[in-house]
């Protein structure tokens, strides 16, 4: 464990500590560097974002305040929020058709292990490191920085036209990075905050914004944290977890009522009824994702515990961090070793240990915390509920034409606070609603008054609304439309408020990124790109109506996944006739491509596709 804290003391779980608030500061560097696009934050968006930008043509610096990349994907984040793989594209399909690859090549395609990555979905933290490191080198202008904290950021001009100058990282070496365009892909929001941008932390009242899910008044509850642990049965790998520093027997046994009167059945299951949600589907060799149980009277995440965590400094971070520890795994020491757990229990218990080859530098413990939410950005688009509901009559969420990602999980909360004692009270503050797949603008990354900054992951939008863009395959397409868009920036010396949507959202499709979602028509077919572009301008709402339950979902296909949702389909083959192709006519005339002519939906919005190319 003395190794363990000596690596968090210099690691900096979240080095980026808010002490960087100060609008300009100076450092002197060891190293200076010029790029086209400075990026903090190697999280999964920051890391698409890096990759859209450098295959733009931009040299790009990639800083990390850890020695981790790849952000909770890489630390103890496997099971992957997604509802559907028809909602998956762009960066993210890349990155899981390349875990898949690798399970495939290293085992063999029909083994065990390629079969349980589902279809390179759920992957061994270890495993999907190594992908985004072997992302990341083949793009040889991107330079990766680990282990260097935000310290401190220049600005330049003033009111609505300021923009960053440089930014200085402070670790074994200082740096400061000039740049023509940056990217907060932080969870925190830290550059984002020492440059000034507004930002808001804790939930909006329900009269703000007219969001069914937000409470009466606003107040500064913050969803949970906990950690993503990394466990197996396999007793080959797996490692007996430890007392952790601090433990105190006093703090646990109020378990014990609970698995004395049945309200808890198993230590670890799914999805409830237990104390670790081992999610499912296992991962490849043996390994579960473990995870905080909804609605359970035991938790593993603490609402109340990280409000200090978005503006605290390094000192503060580590506190957090050090208590969501040794709470999550004090609390399985407990149970594998106090004599006062019944016989039962306890054997389950110990049959579940930590894996052996993963997290070994830090004692095979996630090197970080789950935070599910921190900064938000205000922004020129503020994302809310009311960018997730129906159109009205419409089997699809309503219209967003300057859309540069989509999402299909819904808004999902594992709470703000907490009532009652730790075992048997509930968290409040908590919500799962299902929605149709929604679209997220351009706007959502922007800030007002800053004309160089984008912002992917701490992005423009209510404590409601964060909670449907707060998973990381879409935080991977907001950070890859935020590498492209950087580039249209760089390049052209404009700011990101001028950026042209429409040349985005071409260049997006033609890298396999979808922003509209369409369930018949993926990325790779050869009709992706225009039939993005006709949904993406409104072509295909009004295909079928609103089903009889809102956010209808497909059948299940396994634990939180979905076949794709129903009436999401183009539906190319079928005829073109009535009413869809007098709308159809009607919204080609305002796009100026004139008369079009095919028989079904296919033929005609190639043909329409074709004319407007022309154009």
């Amino acid at each position: 464990m003395q190794n363990r804290r000596r690596f968090l003391e210099s690691t900096t779980l979240a080095a980026a500590a808010s002490a960087v608030s100060c609008s300009s500061a100076r450092l002197t560097a060891v190293e200076d560097s010029a790029a086209d696009v400075m990026i903090y934050g190697a999280t999964p968006a920051g890391i698409a974002a890096a990759l859209a930008a450098a295959s733009d043509g931009d040299r790009v610096v990639l800083a990390d305040p850890t020695p981790r990349i790849g952000g909770m994907v890489t630390s103890g984040l496997s099971h992957t929020d997604f509802r559907t793989f028809e909602g998956l594209s762009g960066a993210y399909l890349d990155f899981s058709q390349r875990v898949l690859r690798h399970y495939a090549s290293t085992y063999g395609e029909k083994s065990q292990q390629a079969a349980d990555c589902f279809r390179g979905t759920q992957a061994e933290p270890k495993v999907n490191l190594s992908v985004f490191e072997q992302m990341l080198a083949e793009r040889n202008k991107i330079d990766v920085q680990r282990s260097l904290r935000l310290d401190g950021v220049k600005m330049e001009g003033d009111g609505a036209g300021r923009r960053i100058a440089a930014v200085s990282l402070a670790g074994a070496t200082a740096r400061t990075i000039t740049a023509r365009v940056f990217i907060d892909a932080s969870y925190e929001g830290d550059l984002m905050a020492a440059a000034g941008v507004a930002w808001r932390v804790g939930r909006e009242g329900r009269n703000e914004y007219g969001e069914s899910l937000a409470p009466e008044n606003a107040d500064g509850q913050l969803q949970a944290y906990n950690f993503r642990f990394a466990a197996t049965k396999d007793p080959a790998n797996r490692v007996t977890p430890v007392k952790p520093p601090g433990y105190r027997r006093e703090d646990y046994v109020g378990v014990l009522p609970l698995l004395a009167d049945g309200r808890i059945q198993r230590i670890f299951d799914y999805p409830s009824g237990c104390i670790f949600k081992a999610q499912v589907p296992v991962l490849p060799n043996g390994k579960y994702d473990i995870n905080d149980v909804s609605r359970s009277a035991v938790r593993l995440s603490l609402p109340g515990e990280n409000t200090g965590w978005p503006e605290g400094g390094h000192a503060e971070r580590q506190r957090i961090f050090d208590a969501h520890m040794r709470w999550n795994t004090g609390l399985l020491w407990f149970l594998q070793n106090d004599g006062a757990v019944p016989d039962k229990f306890r054997a389950e218990a110990r049959e579940w240990g930590w894996c052996r080859d993963e997290f070994a530098e830090t004692g095979h413990l996630p090197p970080q915390l789950y935070v599910r939410e921190a900064r938000r950005m205000t922004g020129m688009h503020i994302y809310t509920e009311n960018d997730t509901v129906h159109a009205e009559g419409d089997a699809r969420a309503i219209l967003h034409p300057s859309a540069i990602a989509v999402g299909d999980y819904g808004h999902n909360c594992h709470g703000t606070s907490h009532e009652g004692t730790r075992f048997g009270g509930k968290h409040t503050g908590e919500f799962y609603k299902s929605v149709v797949p929604y679209q997220i603008p351009y706007g959502t990354l922007l800030p007002r008054d800053v004309t160089n900054l984008l912002v992917p992951v701490a992005a423009s939008s209510s404590h409601v609304g964060f909670c449907a863009l707060r998973l990381e395959p879409i935080w991977m397409a907001m950070g890859q439309a935020a590498g492209h868009a950087a580039h249209q920036v760089a390049e052209a010396r404009s700011t990101v408020q001028r950026v042209s949507v429409p040349k985005l959202q071409e260049r997006l499709w033609s890298a396999k990124a979808a922003t509209i979602y369409v369930s018949d028509v993926r990325p790779g077919d050869a009709d992706f790109e225009a039939v993005q572009w006709w949904g993406s301008l409104g072509g295909l709402h009004g295909l079928a109506p609103m089903p009889a339950r809102p956010g209808q979902r497909g059948e299940n296909l396994s634990g939180q996944y979905y076949y794709a949702y129903p009436d999401h389909e183009a539906g190319l083959g079928r005829e073109l006739n009535g009413a869809t192709r007098t709308r159809w006519m009607a919204l080609g005339a305002k796009m100026g491509i004139g008369e079009v002519k095919g028989e079904t939906r296919g033929e005609w919005i190639r043909a329409a596709r074709a004319a407007y190319l022309a154009l």
